[in-house]
């Protein structure tokens, strides 16, 4: 029912708090973690990675948390040195990044960060197949995608015989509501697509703290 958004660890939320919170968060009987790898590359002296890196000490500390928990993170992102996008070769490569900052052989949910208009769905899609046989993933989605990007990667999916996407991570909350609600929203349910939201509560807008 709630997924935890990691872009804080290591930003916002030191090693010390970032432990405190996710260990409140799974002591709750929570256990979906989302976070990417491009978090915090915005943070002067940041490169990307961090909220990853930040999780997997987390698990290493602990490592029957493990079990516990599903973890989520994110690809396609610019990374610096052209290292951006949704094609195979970059795929291939920021997964085995991923996996090792997160300290774990397999990611819960890989999702496409943002779509990425140089890449065709074909590959970015037969890309995930081939991380999914190999056991690196266990399902893929995506984020950011507006129901007509969602709508052709579905369609292509479908005629190159390729699995879908299985989840879709849109910005929705009570103030900022019209980029789901409508054709993605209604997209998703005939496709039966989780949905998981960012910016759940406007960045701190909706908990009255400003």
């Amino acid at each position: 029912p709630l997924v935890f958004g990691g872009n804080v660890f290591g930003w916002t939320a030191d090693e010390a708090r970032s432990f405190e919170l996710l260990d409140a968060f799974v002591d709750a009987g929570f256990n979906a973690i989302d976070t990417a790898d491009v978090y915090s590359r915005w943070v002067p002296g940041h490169e990307g990675g961090e909220s990853e890196s930040l999780i997997g000490r987390w698990l290493r500390a602990n490592p029957a948390r493990r079990q516990q928990v599903l973890l989520f993170t994110k690809v396609g992102s610019d990374m610096g040195d052209e290292h951006k996008g949704l094609g195979r070769l970059w795929i291939e490569r920021a997964v085995e990044d991923s996996l090792r900052r997160l300290q774990t052989d397999v990611i819960d949910l890989y999702q496409s960060h943002r779509p990425d208009p140089e890449t065709s769905y074909e590959e970015t899609l037969a890309a995930y197949d081939r991380l999914m046989k190999a056991g690196k993933i266990r399902a893929f989605g995506c984020s950011n995608f507006d129901a007509r990007q969602l709508a052709e990667a579905q369609d292509s999916a479908r005629i190159n015989d390729l699995p879908a996407y299985q989840t879709l991570q849109p910005e929705y909350n009570l103030a900022d509501r019209a980029g789901y609600e409508g054709p993605l929203r209604d997209l998703a349910m005939k496709q039966g697509l989780g949905v998981i939201t960012y910016y759940s509560l406007a960045s701190g807008f909706l908990t009255g703290k400003y």
